[in-house]
């Protein structure tokens, strides 16, 4: 095993013999140095230099041939005897090719997905695994963790593998957006230059200082002058999707959310997640408890209103269309009864989607939810946040 180790120590002229590398191997097999390079190296040289004056040469050697194994030492390193419980876990999921993947099929709808899982809720009695028909995990049934299904009811897992998921029975938590993050480009910070012309609106005049004492100076005698007053009249409501598919551009968001926070004082935010539905909230930490009911919003926020919707429009057809479709609970109404309502609330209003454009053809739910926007979606780019400011900032 150590034998290239053994050559190279010879070649650079350390005096090692037979003995003292069989000796070594002795050590390790006695447990002496497991995976800790730190103890295999104070093990190696202890056997296999007899004089001081060779260390140097076996540092470099033994430098040279274990070259980037440090990374598994020290406090962070391998032990043996306490494997990740996670990398054990993960060893029972079910990976398939892509060509398996093919093979396997889809229920056929959600209500015949509802329909089944009622019966085999009814009907199985223990824990199943690699199977494809029952409740379990690691199969390709389409109820349970860790498997594959092209349309499946997830059940035990703790986060999103292949997200293919119609319902996912799980209590998640999700982080809430970090006002407080450095923009990572300077893009966004000019975009958001652009939103503030929507902020900033002519009002009554006021007294121009600097404008009354250069024209005093000039004339000789005191010439009042004035200019239309320039103030603050935010009227900016903003929705995140949060979790799921959108862990990927989790960072874009929260630049974007970190520079909203920044230039509008009174900018107002509420997250949903996937779409829209009876209820939001302010809070991801208490997103299950304290709750607020997307009519209150409806209500309280007016007409004047511009509105930007944020979110990847990545999900399941029926959590659009279909009472019930929601991935993580019983929605009474459809989402695009809900989408709907606040188009109809907020005639300005729009989508930002992180995903590039280019992909947005090869996902159903983004067609539907920009037809339910008037084509009014636009990627989370600097050519994007430009066209939808100047679209929103039109009179309607």
């Amino acid at each position: 095993m150590f034998i290239p180790f053994f050559l190279e120590l010879k070649a650079a002229r350390v005096p090692v013999s037979l003995r003292e590398y069989l000796t070594l191997l002795e050590g390790m097999e006695a447990g002496l140095a497991t995976y800790d390079v730190e103890a295999f190296y104070f093990l190696a040289r202890a056997t296999l230099v007899k004089d001081e004056r060779h260390i140097d040469r076996f540092d470099q050697v033994f430098s040279h041939v274990f070259k980037g194994i440090e990374a598994l030492s020290g406090e962070g390193g391998i032990d043996p005897a306490n494997l990740p419980e996670e990398w054990l876990r993960r060893l029972a999921e079910k990976h398939l090719t892509e060509d398996e993947k093919k093979l396997v099929e889809a229920l056929g709808g959600f209500d015949k997905l509802m329909e089944t899982l009622k019966k085999r809720l009814e009907e199985q009695k223990g824990r199943h695994q690699g199977g494809s028909k029952w409740i379990g995990t690691a199969g390709t049934s389409p109820f349970g963790a860790y498997g594959y299904n092209p349309e499946g009811v997830r059940i035990g897992q703790h986060e999103s593998r292949n997200r293919r998921a119609v319902k996912v029975w799980d209590k998640r938590e999700f982080r809430n957006f970090d006002d407080s993050v450095e923009l990572g480009t300077r893009n966004i910070k000019v975009a958001l230059k652009r939103l503030r012309r929507w902020v900033r609106q002519g009002a009554d005049e006021e007294l121009d200082l600097p404008g009354t004492i250069h024209a005093t100076a000039e004339h000789g005698y005191l010439d009042v002058q004035t200019r239309p007053e320039r103030r603050n009249a935010v009227k900016l409501l903003m929705f995140f999707d949060v979790g799921g598919s959108m862990d990927d551009h989790i960072r874009i968001v929260e630049e974007l959310f970190s520079a909203v926070r920044t230039e509008f004082r009174h900018m107002e935010y509420f997250y949903f997640h996937n779409c829209l539905y009876e209820r939001v909230w302010k809070d991801n930490r208490r997103r299950h408890t304290e709750t607020i009911p997307t009519w209150d919003v409806l209500h309280k926020y007016g007409h004047d209103y511009k509105v930007i919707f944020v979110g990847d429009a990545s999900m399941s057809p029926y959590e659009i269309a279909q009472p019930g479709g929601s991935v993580e609970h019983w929605n009474p109404e459809a989402g695009i009864a809900w989408l709907n309502r606040a188009r109809a609330q907020w005639p300005n209003s729009a989508w930002l989607n992180p995903i590039q454009q280019k992909h947005w053809n090869y996902t159903h739910s983004i067609q539907m939810v920009r037809d339910l926007f008037g084509e009014r979606m636009y990627p989370l780019t600097l050519a994007g946040l430009e066209t939808m400011t100047r679209e929103l900032s039109r009179k309607h």
